[in-house]
């Protein structure tokens, strides 16, 4: 049997619950929690297929205890994401929202030498944090436009396309910094307000990655500072965020609906990803993009399973 939540809406936990509790396998977004309360609930779940990348939504730990598989979608929805950012990084850079409410709120006025002036791409640097698939595909598309890229990480990225620096560093030196790191307890809050002021003075951010990375209330007080001088953000916190809400009344940013996957040909390579490992582990066989290895092992199905 397959049960299908049919609202546009996501579901409340105890709806969730309720539905997945005689599941064997569950196919999640990002808006669906799976805790410790849910896998409480749930006696007879395997599996648990996450239609993202990051699964910041779901507790590995408290799966792997309860024995249930967790996959994801790597690699699917790099070049889409990529082009986003640098869609943003574009946008932020030349002004482009501002343009066209202009010409919408009837402001073009006479040709004038000093109006809507942007920055040019060609000979700036970008410093992207976080050099996985995502921002080397960023640095590549950086590359093709003039741009001098560098990067920090936890360890060197091979055949990336720019130059390793210190976190520091690329804060001070970059005239755009891009984010593509996943949310964990190390990368929550790290855009916080000692990273804004170590960065070059005017600079542009672009976040395409968790919006639990930037603490909100600094970015936006960087942006009314003029710290920072432009930001352009696919993810908040939360999701949706509300049109009341306080960063929205920053100067310089543009704010995005969380599209960063949102191309026809992406998302169903991630809805095949997903069913593939979700059916994958219903026959009994180990997922290729298994989250949690240790789930594997726990049940007795190692390598030589």
């Amino acid at each position: 049997m397959i049960d299908t939540w049919p609202e546009a809406r996501p579901p409340t936990a105890d709806e969730l619950a309720e539905r997945a509790s005689p599941c064997a396998g569950i196919l999640t977004m990002l808006t669906e929690r799976v805790d410790e309360a849910l896998l409480e609930r749930c006696p007879d779940l395997r599996v648990v297929a996450n239609m993202a990348v990051g699964f910041d939504n779901v507790d590995v730990d408290a799966a792997t205890a309860h024995g249930v598989l967790v996959t994801n979608t790597p690699g699917v929805l790099t070049e889409a994401t990529a082009d986003l950012a640098f869609a943003l990084l574009l946008a932020a850079a030349r002004r482009l929202p501002e343009g066209s409410t202009a010409v919408r709120e009837g402001d073009w006025g006479p040709w004038d030498p000093g109006w809507l002036l942007g920055r040019e791409l060609n000979g700036l640097t970008l410093g992207i944090v976080g050099p996985g698939r995502i921002g080397s595909a960023v640095a590549r598309r950086a590359q093709a436009f003039g741009m001098t890229v560098t990067y920090c990480g936890r360890r060197d990225a091979v055949a990336f396309p720019g130059l390793r620096a210190p976190w520091r560093e690329v804060l001070r030196t970059a005239d755009v910094v891009s984010v593509h790191v996943p949310l964990t307890g190390e990368t929550a809050g790290m855009f916080d307000a000692p990273a804004f002021s170590a960065m070059k003075r005017g600079a542009i951010f672009v976040n395409t990655s968790r919006g639990g990375v930037v603490d909100q209330d600094a970015l936006r007080a960087a942006l009314e500072s003029g710290q920072i001088g432009a930001a352009a953000l696919d993810v908040t916190v939360p999701e949706p965020l509300p049109p009341d809400h306080p960063l929205l009344a920053a100067p310089n940013l543009i704010v995005l609906p969380h599209l960063g996957s949102a191309t026809h040909e992406t998302r169903a390579r991630m809805a095949e990803l997903s069913v593939d490992g979700l059916l994958s582990a219903l026959r009994g066989e180990r997922p290729h993009h298994l989250v949690n290895p240790a789930a594997w092992e726990r049940a007795g199905r190692g390598a030589g399973a």
